[in-house]
């Protein structure tokens, strides 16, 4: 429990410190919920410090700067909501459950238009998987025999 406080903590602290405490939630949330998703791995810190083909999951994790907090108010911030959303999270909700992917207002990445937006919070805009609904079946009518059809 402790090491999962620690990463969700972390998370928190770098990726929204500056953000009001719905978007610090937020944040918490998308590590949360990409947790539950069976398309990404299965633990906070597994999620958090998750490299990819273009880098890292969360900015901060291969940024090359020191990953120590410095703002020792914010940092305990992030802690008070690490804990609250790991013990409790299930009763708290800014974005959703469907929450997996978010960026700042200031980027644009390249994943973007494979998600569907969700809203924005703070700088923050969030998004979910799109969903494909399947298209409707044709109508067709059946024949039997000459002259006769069935619907």
């Amino acid at each position: 429990m402790l090491e999962a406080l620690l990463c969700l903590s972390l998370n928190i602290y770098f990726e929204a410190r500056s953000e009001p405490i719905q978007g610090q939630i937020a944040v918490a949330e998308v590590t949360l919920n990409r947790v539950a998703s069976n398309k990404f791995p299965d633990t906070i810190c597994e999620v958090v410090l998750q490299e990819n083909k273009t880098g890292c999951q969360f900015s901060w994790w291969c940024d090359g700067k020191s990953d120590q907090p410095k703002e020792s108010n914010s940092f305990q911030t992030a802690k008070a909501l690490a804990k609250l959303m790991i013990e409790e999270g299930e009763y708290i909700s800014v974005v959703g459950k469907e929450a997996t992917h978010y960026h700042t207002e200031d980027i644009n990445p390249y994943w973007k238009d494979d998600y569907s937006t969700i809203t924005q919070v703070g700088k923050h805009i969030f998004y979910k998987n799109i969903e494909i609904k399947p298209l409707p079946r044709p109508q067709i009518p059946l024949f039997y025999g000459e002259g006769e059809h069935y619907e």
